[in-house]
């Protein structure tokens, strides 16, 4: 490969796993530290409405996370960047970031990834996982029912080898176990 075009990196942690929706040349698992996975942004696009608003994951702050790195050729950064943006900033709850992943390998590498905006109003502060559980089995959405995403988001994970505790114990609650 031609060193000028070895590529850029993008970090999933949730849909963005399994459904990336761009062409990439490598995908790999990848843990990103400072941040971990967490129900706190208000939906009222993809999985509730405003006047029901569902919740969807984001990066916050603290902790650790497992996901996946999607390496994209450079040529393809400003198109796939281009779809990142339209698809994850629908009402700029996230701020797109450049964060550094270690690989498998012992590689770090840097990769651009959203977290959420703390000072949006759309961030869901404080909830706990009762509070959580509440909003996600009530609320639906263009892309379906919360509780869809929540167990979708727990499956994939978990064929990923990724364990997530709390989100399995978020689906418990949901389900009313």
């Amino acid at each position: 490969m031609d060193q000028s075009d070895a590529g850029i990196w993008i970090f999933g942690y949730g849909s963005l796993m399994w459904q990336p929706g761009f062409a990439f040349e490598e995908r790999q698992p990848a843990l990103l530290r400072g941040y971990h996975r967490r129900f706190c942004v208000y939906s009222v696009h993809y999985r509730g409405t405003p006047e029901r608003k569902g919740l969807v994951l984001g990066l916050d702050r603290g902790g650790a996370c497992r996901g996946v790195a999607f390496r994209v050729r450079n040529s393809a950064e400003s198109e796939v960047l281009r779809y990142l943006d339209a698809r994850e900033q629908v009402t700029m709850v996230y701020l797109r970031r450049q964060v550094r992943v270690l690989l498998p390998d012992g590689r770090q590498v840097p990769a651009w990834t959203y977290v959420a905006d703390r000072g949006h109003e759309q961030y869901a502060a404080g909830l706990d996982p009762p509070g959580m559980a509440a909003i996600i089995r009530e609320s639906i959405g263009k892309n379906g029912p919360n509780r869809a995403y929540l167990e979708s988001t727990v499956r994939h994970l978990e064929d990923s080898g990724v364990v997530d505790r709390a989100l399995r114990r978020l689906l418990h609650l949901v389900d009313g176990r």
